[in-house]
Parts: C-alpha cells; sequence; structure tokens
C-alpha cells in the first residue's frame, strides 16, 4: 500500500498539556515530523510568548503563527470585534474560538491530510476539538485511548462485531486474544455499554486494541489507515498531571510562568493566586481572582480589556471590570477564593494550587489544552 503525504500537526496553545504533549512525541517518537502551530489572536499574555520560545529552542524547530486575519497594525481579535458590532465573545456566542482559533488551523491545513495531536490528560473527561473534516485525524497521546469518539464507534458498534472478533482473532495472541474474543462478541446494550466494553479491551491490553484500531481503520481508507506504520500503536502510557509538570520541568523548558503563585492578603489571612489558563488576556471564561491577578500583575492588560467594556457588553454576565476592582469588592473575591481554596485543599492531596484551582471553570477546549 502506497503511503500518501500526511501531515502530523500539533497546535500549541501557550499551556501546560500542550506544551508537554510537544516535548513528549519529540523525546518519545522522534521519527514523527511533526509541524507545530500556535493561534495567535494578538491578544496573549507576554510569558506565552515566551513560553513559545522556550519550547522551540527545546525542539529545534519552529512554531508557525496563525492569524484569523492579516490587517496590517490590528490585532486579529480587534478585526473580528469590528465585524461583530461591538458584541464581545462570551460562553454562549464564541465567535473568538472559531474565528481565531479554528478557522486559522482549518485553513494552515486545507485539502491536506493531517493527523492531529491533542493534550488531553488521561486523567481528563472530556474530548476537546476534533474536526469535522475528513482529512483531519484527532490523536489524543496521553489517554487510556487515543483514539476520537467518531473512531470508537466505527469500531465497536453491534454491526461491526464480527470485524473486530476478526481483527482480535488475528492479531492478539494467547491469553490477550481469548480474553478478548469474550470481550469482542458480547453485543453493546443498556448492560453493557460502550464504554464498559471500550474499558474492558483497553484493560485486557492497550497495545492490542491499537492494533486492532489501525488494523480497522486501514480498511474504511482514514487518515491513520494510509499510514504504513502508526509509531504510537506501542504506547500504553497514561499521563496525568503530575506528569505533565515533571515533563515540563525536567526537559528545561518550564512552566508558563502566568502559573507562578503569587502572595496575597486579604483580612490579615495569606493567600496565593495565578492564572489558570492559556489564551487571550480578558479572556471571559477565568475566574473573578484570575481578573484581579491580571489587574494587580499586569495592570496594562487589566486596562486594555476595560477598555473594550462599553455600550453594555461586559466580560463578566452582570458585573463590570470597573466595579470589580474596587477595593471592597476585590477584598470579597479574595476571601471567598481562600476559603474556597482552603476547603478543595482539605479534601485534596495533591500539593500543587494548580491542581486544587483548575477544575473551575472547563473553560473553552479548543483554546486550552
Amino acid at each position: 500500500m502506497k503511503t500518501k503525504k500526511i501531515r502530523h500537526v500539533l497546535g500549541i496553545s501557550g499551556g501546560k498539556d500542550s506544551t508537554a504533549l510537544a516535548i513528549y512525541l519529540r523525546e518519545r517518537y522522534p521519527s514523527l515530523e511533526i509541524e507545530y502551530y500556535f493561534c495567535d489572536t494578538g491578544k496573549e499574555l507576554d510569558e506565552t510568548y515566551d513560553l513559545l520560545k522556550n519550547l522551540e529552542v527545546f525542539l529545534g524547530k519552529k512554531i508557525t503563527y496563525l492569524q484569523g486575519v492579516n490587517v496590517e497594525g490590528v490585532a486579529p481579535f480587534d478585526h473580528f470585534l469590528k465585524l461583530n458590532g461591538g458584541y464581545l465573545p462570551s460562553s454562549s456566542v464564541r465567535w473568538c474560538t472559531r474565528k481565531l482559533k479554528l478557522a486559522p488551523f482549518e485553513k494552515f491545513i486545507g485539502d491536506d491530510l493531517c493527523v492531529s495531536y491533542v493534550g488531553i490528560r488521561g486523567d481528563e473527561d472530556r474530548e476537546g476539538y476534533v474536526s469535522t473534516k475528513p482529512n483531519i485525524q484527532t490523536i489524543f497521546p496521553f489517554r487510556k485511548n487515543m483514539w476520537s469518539k467518531e473512531m470508537i464507534n466505527k469500531l465497536l458498534k453491534n454491526s461491526n462485531i464480527e470485524n473486530l472478533v476478526g481483527l482480535y482473532d488475528t492479531l492478539a495472541s494467547g491469553s490477550v486474544r481469548a480474553r478478548a474474543l469474550a470481550v469482542a462478541q458480547e453485543p453493546i446494550s443498556a448492560k453493557f455499554p460502550q464504554a464498559s466494553k471500550l474499558n474492558s479491551l483497553l484493560d485486557i491490553s492497550i497495545e492490542s486494541f491499537n492494533r486492532v484500531m489501525f488494523a480497522y481503520l486501514r480498511t474504511i481508507n482514514s487518515v491513520v489507515g494510509q499510514l504504513e506504520d502508526f509509531p504510537l500503536l506501542d504506547n500504553e502510557d497514561i499521563l496525568a498531571k503530575d506528569d505533565i509538570f515533571r515533563i515540563l520541568r525536567e526537559s528545561g523548558v518550564g512552566m508558563p510562568q502566568y502559573y507562578t503563585e503569587i502572595p496575597y492578603e486579604v483580612e490579615g489571612l495569606a493567600g496565593t493566586y495565578h492564572r489558570s489558563r492559556s489564551g487571550c488576556f480578558f479572556c471571559f471564561y477565568q475566574q473573578k481572582i484570575e481578573w484581579i491577578w491580571l489587574y494587580e500583575q499586569h495592570p496594562d492588560k487589566f486596562a486594555e480589556s476595560l477598555r473594550y467594556e462599553k455600550d453594555g457588553f461586559t466580560w463578566i454576565q452582570d458585573e463590570s471590570l470597573a466595579d470589580l476592582v474596587k477595593p471592597e469588592r476585590m477584598a470579597q473575591i479574595k476571601k471567598e477564593h481562600l476559603l474556597r481554596t482552603q476547603l478543595k485543599a482539605s479534601k485534596k492531596k495533591s500539593p500543587y494550587l494548580l491542581d486544587i484551582l483548575e477544575d473551575a471553570e472547563e473553560g473553552c477546549l479548543s483554546c486550552f489544552v
């Protein structure tokens, strides 16, 4: 089977997970010719650009900067804000994601066959952005199941049982073969949902499941199925948050600086805060304590964010940034944040503040992986 030209790409968000994935794949699978890209909104923190430079040094490759539009002297975000009549993006109208992240990525790929690697961790229960374009196939190397829901649905559907059994019969051996065949033959039902079937097969052998999936993908002419071989088939790593911290530390690239814990005091009590996400410095998904972090650590960026609030449009529903940073309001937010942090810390064993705070609002899956 002749191999077609297939691109391997990895989007760097400026956050810890996508950065760690780039490092992990470079070290674990150096034969993969990966293209790295960053969707630049023109409204990123300086710390994000610093991280990208550090990562380029480690990778020995340039990261391609993509923009939703190229208008001289105008940031891409500002261009699309004007087109949207000054209507600020929100969780219900995320035009920023569509115009500044997804559209530039799909333009970058065009009609080329592409494998896109995404840094969803093994301790997360989410899919992230998966392109609907048939020429793009998404892989999640950190997860126990590195395949997308679409591919899983195709392989495990009841009408494909005979094929699934045949693939395991051919590709597996010994006790793995016998145990997997018993599971493969069991139809999906209310008592045996797809998730249970998938996890049972993965528990028997992740590598065997990957090889069965790869063989199946070759029969349906998917992107990965058109490769002669796929190095990640032997990957049985399941990487969680501690692993991400370790990869960043040991590589020398380090954590994004906006994750650095900075002390604050409120009513005689001491706490720390930081930014928990990559993306635009005025991201509407950030917590109120993060807006205060921005106000106190990057006053120029906060002032710029404040200028966007006009004609009734605000970043936070029912509260303006001007009201948010009134002294009594900031003290209230800090105290609530401190008490919430202490409560969560008492329930969690992780030593990382980031681990404790990150489970607040999930945010935009396209920006923060």
